[in-house]
């Protein structure tokens, strides 16, 4: 009987350990490894109680902020990785719904009747060594080559409302704006292995097809052709859902050839890298084979120009939706983070929910317009040498009256620049369409510090519809001003 005494004393030991650290040590707040806020305490009602929604999200409260929440699942997922427990492909979920064939074929007819000179990418960058992770993310390759693709679920048809939004915005605007559309494709199209393409739709015919249903007014950006021209460079990142900067430099380009207006390439900017960066795709797969093939962002800094960045700051409320608007101030266009940061890619700046105007000293009268999504983050900054004003407005954020806007701003060019996975949203033609209409009174102002000159660190929020991702180290601010050009003002 000493020996069942034993194991029994053993057992009841490590459950007490377990009920002390998840009864008494300070509860999780904020989960980095999926860049997120926790579920915090409900607040109490009669009627919540009664309709059982106050135990429901204390359930939820009590499992999803337990003490070390982060190590635990990340030693889940090493023991996972370890015996090779893997997602089979039957738990994919799709991040777009699918029409019915009748949808599908007629608009695809539609595409094949106006052909925006688009080649198709063959695939011959693929790593055949695929696995499906949770949440319809594809992880291919082994050790530092190991790349994380989120699949996609749509067809040609799902980017309507979106073509409508472009068409919308050059009937409003009529000659005195040029409108673009710029629909970027993302990763898997160029990297899913071909034993995943069942899981993963191809994004050819969803582009193609929505530039066939733009206005012959609205200009079509080709950024697909010249991706693929260049997928054997690192034009995405591995690690996270979005492209590398270097993907936006070409989207930039074909863009600016489009637009007419002049491009520098890459000897004119300076090359800055972060060194182990692990990106979002981590979280959101849960694979620590991620997490063990950590990259370098790499991102470009133009050179022999000076440029000021004024900042709009948006408050939300817990729903994402713009409560106040802040005070204009000056800050700095590139955040430098440290070596293995996860928010590298809040580099361009620094946040999604702000106003940015960028003013440089190219001696043109052009000004751009780009709204965008978080990929669009990537290419103004190697616009600068193309127009004399960018201002940028994320989907999302944004108060203002665009008519009035566009107006007193004397807006000349608009760029929409959106991922295809934002453009194959519903909301997105909802989204545009209120900012025409809306009447840019914002509510009580947003309690924020204006600055005289470019700050030493800028404290940057989420790329994405979650809070900022940074609670601890935060970036430096680039100096980013011509050693030739000492004397320009506020230069970043």
């Amino acid at each position: 009987m000493r020996y069942p005494r034993f194991y029994l004393l053993i057992v009841g030991l490590v459950f007490a350990a377990f009920a002390v650290v998840f009864d008494t040590f300070p509860r999780s707040t904020f989960s980095p490894l999926e860049k997120r806020d926790l579920a915090t305490f409900p607040s109490f009602t009669m009627d919540r109680l009664l309709s059982g929604a106050f135990t429901k999200d204390v359930s939820t409260w009590f499992s999803d902020s337990e003490p070390y929440r982060d190590h635990f699942m990340q030693m889940s997922m090493e023991t996972k990785h370890a015996l090779s427990f893997n997602r089979g492909e039957e738990n994919v979920t799709f991040h777009a719904a699918t029409p019915d064939a009748s949808e599908l074929t007629s608009n695809d007819a539609v595409a094949q009747s106006h052909d925006p000179e688009m080649q198709q990418y063959e695939n011959h960058t693929a790593d055949e060594n695929a696995k499906i992770s949770n949440a319809g993310i594809i992880v291919t390759g082994s050790g530092k080559n190991v790349r994380a693709l989120m699949a996609f679920g749509g067809s040609s048809k799902g980017c309507v409302g979106y073509a409508q939004a472009c068409n919308l915005y050059q009937q409003t605007f009529g000659k005195a704006v040029q409108v673009y559309c710029l629909l970027i494709p993302t990763a898997v199209e160029y990297y899913c292995p071909e034993q995943a393409k069942r899981i993963s739709r191809p994004q050819y015919p969803t582009i193609r097809s929505t530039y066939a249903l733009l206005d012959p007014a609205v200009k079509s950006v080709d950024a697909y052709t010249p991706l693929g021209q260049h997928a054997q460079e690192d034009i995405y990142l591995r690690t996270d859902h979005h492209w590398a900067p270097l993907g936006g430099y070409y989207a930039a380009e074909a863009f600016a050839k489009t637009a007419g207006v002049p491009f520098k390439d890459l000897s004119h900017y300076e090359r800055k890298v972060v060194r182990n960066y692990v990106g979002s795709m981590y979280g959101y797969a849960k694979d620590v084979a991620i997490k063990n093939a950590p990259e370098d962002f790499v991102y470009y800094v133009p050179k022999g120009i000076t440029y000021t960045t004024t900042y709009t700051d948006y408050q939300v409320d817990k729903n994402y939706r713009v409560t106040a608007e802040g005070k204009p101030h000056s800050g700095a266009f590139f955040q430098h983070y440290r070596d293995g940061h996860p928010g590298a890619y809040c580099t361009f700046m620094g946040s999604d929910q702000r106003l940015t105007v960028v003013r440089t000293s190219t001696p043109s009268k052009r000004r751009l317009l780009i709204l965008k999504d978080s990929f669009g983050n990537a290419i103004p900054g190697y616009l600068f040498f193309s127009f004399g004003e960018i201002h940028v407005v994320d989907s999302r954020y944004f108060l203002k009256n665009m008519k009035d806007y566009v107006a007193q701003n004397k807006i000349t060019d608009i760029l929409f620049a959106n991922n295809i996975f934002k453009a194959y949203s519903p909301n997105i033609y909802k989204s545009y369409l209120r900012f025409l209409s809306q009447h840019g009174v914002a509510p009580t102002a947003a309690p924020v510090t204006t600055e005289k000159s470019a700050p030493k660190t800028d404290k940057p929020a989420s790329t994405s519809p979650k809070k900022s991702l940074e609670k601890a180290t935060q970036p430096t601010a680039e100096a980013t001003s011509a050693p030739s050009e000492p004397a320009a003002a506020a230069t970043e």
